[in-house]
């Protein structure tokens, strides 16, 4: 069996949306991997000391409610003030081309578009986690992880 990756999932702010979340969750879980799922409402706040509390691998954050900008670079921010800043997050949901860029420069190392399968999702959280670059990285990756592939 390989080896476990402890991931945390999230849907930032009143996003009631979940399936494709649930979805990847399964899918990690099945692979054999630890899932801590914080699920609907959860603020940047309450997911940064989620993370720091169950030492977490990587932390995966579903966004379709529009708030990404805010909330996701809340999150990084938050993270970045609590010393857990090299906690790779990466997005997916409707995010619009516009904003990914902005995403990745504001800390976001991968973020994942519509239409991005419940397996492409899974395989990047656990890259990012390993900090594996064989594995998919997701639609859009840091420049810095592109560079070294």
């Amino acid at each position: 069996m390989p080896q476990q990756t402890r991931v945390l999932l999230a849907k930032l702010g009143l996003d009631g949306h979940d399936r494709g979340l649930l979805l990847i969750a399964h899918a990690l879980r099945d692979q054999g991997h630890e899932v801590i799922l914080l699920g609907i409402g959860t603020t940047p706040n309450m997911l940064a000391n989620a993370a720091i509390q169950e030492d977490v691998q990587v932390i995966g954050v579903s966004m379709l409610s529009g708030s990404h900008m805010t909330l996701v670079i809340d999150l990084i921010r938050r993270l970045r003030e609590s010393g857990a800043g090299d906690i790779p997050v990466v997005c997916g949901g409707t995010i619009p081309l516009a904003d990914r860029s902005a995403l990745i420069e504001g800390g976001v190392k991968a973020v994942l578009g519509t239409g991005s399968s419940v397996e492409a999702a899974a395989a990047s959280l656990i890259a990012w986690a390993r900090d594996d670059r064989s594995l998919p990285l997701g639609d859009m990756a840091s420049p810095a992880a592109q560079d070294m592939t």
